[in-house]
């Protein structure tokens, strides 16, 4: 890889620790091409991606950062999964290490808050932003339906009253 080449990588890892919600440290030695296959199909699904590259340029890359705090979890065969919900890659990452002994979680970066194992387990545990997005959604909708219900009960109570007394002429 020349100067060049390397100076790409170092600004595309760069806009990735910016962007990123989330970025989660893994060591992945003993993957089989099939399971970083799987694992990048996860990431993507979920709305986030998988990337391997050199802990030194990656180190470069995290220079003034907000997530900086991770390059001390950049050490052997390391591979970054992240993505901008700052949940959907701490999901993907433990699911995956839960089918995948060799896939092992080191920490990671949450914006500024650095998070180590247990802390991406927590972060893993949150709703993500579409199951937040829905459960607001349904706190506002359901005062609505429930206005409506009201709003429109007393018409029908009155319109079975009325057809009750109409019945009740009828008969007489």
């Amino acid at each position: 890889m020349d100067r060049a080449q390397k100076e790409k990588v170092v600004d595309e890892l760069g806009q990735i620790f910016e962007a990123s919600g989330v970025v989660v440290v893994s060591h992945y030695a003993g993957l089989t091409v099939a399971d970083m296959q799987d694992l990048r199909a996860r990431a993507r699904d979920a709305g986030g991606a998988v990337r391997v590259a050199k802990n030194k340029l990656a180190k470069i890359a995290l220079e003034g950062k907000p997530c900086e705090s991770i390059a001390d979890y950049l050490d052997g065969m390391t591979v970054l999964t992240y993505s901008e919900d700052p949940v959907a890659a701490a999901k993907v990452a433990e699911d995956f290490a839960k089918e995948n002994k060799k896939f092992e979680i080191l920490g990671g970066a949450m914006g500024e808050n650095a998070l180590d194992r247990a802390g991406v387990t927590a972060v893993s545990k949150m709703p993500s932003r579409e199951e937040l997005i829905a459960s607001i959604v349904g706190c506002i909708g359901a005062p609505a339906s429930n206005i409506a219900g009201a709003i429109g009960a007393p018409a029908s109570n009155i319109a079975s009253i009325l057809s009750t007394i109409e019945e009740k002429a009828e008969a007489a």
